[in-house]
């Protein structure tokens, strides 16, 4: 993983001391709220229904024991003792102070970490496939290119006063682990066929109020003018952006303005300006981030036997692990979705004891999911019973992975001053109410992702069941929506109709997937047999 060097580190730690003095500013008076807030959220430090919420970056999903102990101890300082992994691979704090911001920000500056464009109308936390380096099916590792970017795009000054958020993902196969076209800008790591190594390109993509799945807008850029390519978007984007207009800010709604082929053909235009070198890079830079992505220092020669007969284990291992590129090793997704509790939520004990397994097992390394869930990237398949009695241990080896418990849910009306509803008490009954593992197989992959409003955190359009929570005269509402995507399939859930109340919502969501039980054809996931069938299959069955 990559290391700062010494100017990562000075130019960390003076932002450290200059919002510092801005707090101490504000707290004395000095500064009106109106003057902090861009200040504030350049940091990462929003203003929330009780208290101030702190997002800390975690660029393209990847840090190790140290960082990860550093983010236990915050939670257990100045928190409640645990922290908030969100969609965006972040981790999030709800009960800050504002004294205490700097004094965190600091702490986190030791283990390289920060939370700078956390928020705020800028370059968000680049992500990635959260199995990136480990995975069997990728070309290549794709961080050393999001860390290219990031570097390249941080405090650049023609991406500091965006007209609106910008958010950037990174992959490196054909499955999507990463929401790839619910992004505003997207890349894809492929091969030509001349079988050289570039990026197929998205733009336009986003959730929220207005909907819109990124369009394909190059199928092969080369690698060396990847830079280049995304000045291009950006300033077309900010040459046409409606500063006039919070709505209609984003960058979706231009390309879906100016249409697909006007959109790329301008970018193409500015892209050719642009081109007064051979490269956008040194060759130099590129592999210097490239060596702190090295691959670890496997074993060869390992077992692929699993020894172990345990059913609690056995089932754990079937669902929670994925395919490893390497012989005798195994990707583990650990499941931050245990029945009843918050999605996302860890406790500050929680992270120490998955930080002691990654340094343990897992060659230092940890992944954040944007599906609110953790990865070790690198287990040893004889290994793996000694990981899951750990996770036992902790609370933490719940085998529903991309089941119906597995659900995202934002942190709604509990805690957010934009919410107009609650999302965790919805995503709590619901998984108590499919707590059976017997029933959650049966099942099988189904998505579940609820929002608490229309900013979508929750990612609700992408769920293959969403929910929305919506404001009716003072009332908690839900909408219910199905047939949503955020993989490689990637499509647009749809609204079933008049919304519920709290425990109405649950019920539908119970008759939804009752129907699909009732619908499906042998081998079918819930949102195999959506398509097959339409809504008009499952409308009776919801509403009656």
């Amino acid at each position: 993983m990559y290391r700062y060097d010494r100017y990562d580190q000075e130019m960390v730690d003076a932002r450290v001391a200059e919002f510092r003095d801005q707090v101490q500013r504000r707290i004395d008076g000095q500064m009106t709220d109106d003057q902090f807030k861009p200040l504030r959220l350049k940091n990462g430090l929003y203003l929330q229904l009780h208290a101030y919420m702190l997002r800390v970056a975690i660029p393209y999903g990847t840090l190790d024991s140290r960082q990860m102990r550093m983010l236990a101890h915050i939670a257990r300082k100045y928190d409640r003792g645990y922290g908030h992994f969100t969609t965006r691979q972040n981790i999030q704090y709800n009960w800050i102070r504002l004294a205490d911001t700097p004094d965190i920000l600091a702490d986190l500056a030791t283990v390289e970490m920060h939370a700078i464009q956390t928020s705020g109308e800028s370059i968000r936390n680049i992500s990635a496939d959260q199995y990136a380096g480990a995975a069997a099916d990728e070309i290549m590792d794709p961080r050393p290119w999001a860390e290219l970017l990031r570097q390249a795009t941080t405090f650049h000054p023609e991406f500091s006063y965006l007209p609106r958020k910008f958010k950037i993902a990174l992959i490196a196969s054909a499955a999507d682990r990463a929401a790839l076209r619910w992004h505003d800008f997207a890349l894809r790591i492929v091969k030509n066929a001349e079988g050289e190594t570039g990026f197929q390109v998205y733009a336009g993509g986003g959730m929220g109020r207005t909907p819109f799945m990124a369009y394909e807008i190059r199928d092969f850029l080369p690698t060396q003018h990847i830079f280049s390519y995304v000045q291009a978007v950006l300033r077309v984007w900010n040459m046409h952006a409606r500063r006039d207009n919070i709505h209609k800010q984003r960058m979706k709604i231009l390309v879906h303005e100016l249409g697909q082929e006007e959109f790329t053909r301008q970018v193409e235009a500015e892209f050719q300006h642009m081109l007064t070198l051979d490269t956008d890079f040194p060759q130099v830079e590129y592999d210097r981030i490239a060596e702190y992505f090295t691959p670890p220092p496997f074993e060869a020669g390992l077992t692929d036997r699993i020894e172990q007969s345990e059913p609690g284990f056995v089932a754990w291992a079937d669902r929670q692990t994925a395919a490893h590129k390497m012989p005798g090793y195994a990707i583990v997704n650990i499941s931050l979705k245990p029945v009843g509790e918050i999605p996302g939520d860890i406790s500050a004990e929680q992270m120490e004891m998955i930080a002691d397994l990654a340094e343990r097992y897992s060659f230092d390394e940890l992944r954040a999911t944007h599906a609110q869930n953790l990865v070790l990237p690198h287990v040893r398949k004889q290994d793996l019973y000694a990981v899951w009695q750990g996770l036992v241990a902790a609370g933490l080896a719940d085998a529903n992975l991309d089941l119906v418990t597995d659900i995202i849910a934002c942190p709604g009306l509990d805690y957010c001053s934009l919410a107009n509803a609650r999302s965790i008490p919805v995503a709590q009954q619901i998984a108590e109410r499919f707590a059976d593992p017997e029933r959650q197989k049966d099942i099988g992959e189904l998505k579940i992702k609820i929002s608490g409003c229309i900013n979508a955190c929750g990612h609700h359009h992408a769920g293959q069941i969403g929910i929305l929570g919506v404001d009716r005269k003072g009332t908690e509402n839900y909408q219910l929506l199905l047939g949503g995507s955020g993989a490689e399939d990637a499509s647009q859930a749809k609204i079933t109709g008049p919304g519920f109340d709290e425990a109405g919502i649950v019920d539908a969501v119970e008759r939804t997937i009752e129907q699909y039980r009732t619908l499906r054809n042998p081998g079918e996931r819930f949102l195999d047999t959506y398509r097959r069938v339409g809504m008009e299959g499952f409308k009776e069955a919801i509403y009656g």
